[in-house]
């Protein structure tokens, strides 16, 4: 049996393959630092990527990475196999690389679900979670809202209440580890072929979530500390196959989730939608007249709170690849938008030092 088959290869990729005669299929399931484990038509082998590939790739963001479909030379049983090509991907998760600029890091590729997890504790944040949502809709998959230790939270109906404002056209899942039965609405998503990516800060219980799918320990798992922050469990990205033939990607906590790539308007289409009834295009939805979407903070439908993040977040989105010169400019182009942007202004100073010499 081609093993391919049981970690999600589709048609399409069998079909872009055949542009690679030389190689042979496989998908990447683990990565930890420079060394990958593959799975290939015949199992499991070590890989790692060619002198020419690493010579040839521009940015980080074109390395394989977990999920990834790659085109692989095989050698002998004691020598590892060699990526040469990373064939085009359907869905990618990513992120800012930390301390590296304009570079995205690839957390997984080719996945169908993202779920978002977020313990009920002092992890519980809206607008980190806004951030987790305008990420996974620019991925190409489908973010699902998975609340983990509902036994730590007293007010469930409250919470659940605040996450349908944000999380809109989202499903919301409620688990708890001390009670494995309230993994079953896992189910209907977690079907035979589908690969889905648990994404989160450290500490929600990834881990012990996919050992409860599994039906047995297959991550080590750790509790938080005392002051509620999570440790890494997971050091690196790692591919598992669940006993209904669905594939979960494992990753590791994330304190930081810089956005590489977002779809702000999806995530606040509702502020979107406000935004169309305002009395100007441009309305900046601060003190414009006949301001739709201040309105709907002042009649209590729109939190304030949601408006500043979805202001915070589309900044970062329109500031992502530009360089530091770009940035600033930017930045003053909005400051003196009123007056036709910078260089306008710059006109303007001239103009009045000249009618106004010293």
């Amino acid at each position: 049996m081609n093993q391919l088959e049981n970690y999600g290869v589709h048609q399409r990729f069998m079909n872009e393959a055949t542009l690679y005669p030389q190689y042979a299929l496989a998908r990447v399931i683990a990565q930890h630092k420079g060394m990958y484990r593959i799975i290939t038509a015949e199992g499991e082998r070590f890989a790692e990527i060619s002198g020419k590939f690493s010579y040839e790739v521009e940015t980080l963001s074109q390395y394989p990475a977990v999920g990834d479909f790659v085109m692989v030379s095989i050698g002998n049983t004691n020598s590892p196999s060699i990526i040469h090509a990373v064939l085009t991907r359907k869905s990618v998760f990513q992120r800012s690389a930390l301390g590296l600029t304009n570079q995205a890091q690839v957390i997984a590729a080719n996945i169908d679900i993202v779920f978002i997890c977020m313990s009920l504790n002092q992890n519980y944040n809206l607008s980190r979670l806004e951030r987790y949502l305008s990420i996974a809709w620019d991925s190409g998959a489908k973010p699902v809202v998975l609340l983990t230790k509902s036994d730590l939270c007293e007010n469930i109906p409250q919470i659940l209440a605040e996450i349908e404002t944000v999380a809109l056209c989202c499903d919301v899942i409620v688990t708890s580890s001390l009670d494995a039965s309230t993994c079953k609405a896992l189910y209907p998503f977690l079907k035979k072929g589908v690969t889905a990516s648990l994404i989160g800060s450290s500490g929600v219980g990834k881990s012990t979530l996919i050992n409860l799918l599994a039906g047995k320990e297959l991550l080590a798992t750790n509790e938080i500390d005392q002051y509620d922050k999570g440790r890494h469990t997971t050091t690196g990205r790692e591919m598992l196959l669940l006993p209904n033939g669905a594939i979960v990607i494992d990753t590791p906590g994330m304190r930081e989730l810089g956005i590489a790539h977002a779809d702000v308007e999806k995530t606040f289409s509702d502020i979107e939608e406000l935004a169309k009834q305002c009395k100007f295009k441009d309305c900046s939805h601060t003190n414009e007249p006949n301001c739709a979407v201040q309105k709907a903070i002042l009649n209590g439908d729109l939190d304030e709170r949601r408006l500043q993040n979805y202001y915070k977040l589309k900044r970062e989105a329109t500031y992502e690849g530009l360089s530091s010169k770009e940035i600033e400019e930017k930045k003053l182009n909005e400051m003196f938008r009123e007056i036709g942007g910078m260089k306008k202004a710059q006109h303007h100073i001239k103009s009045l030092k000249k009618s106004n010499p010293r």
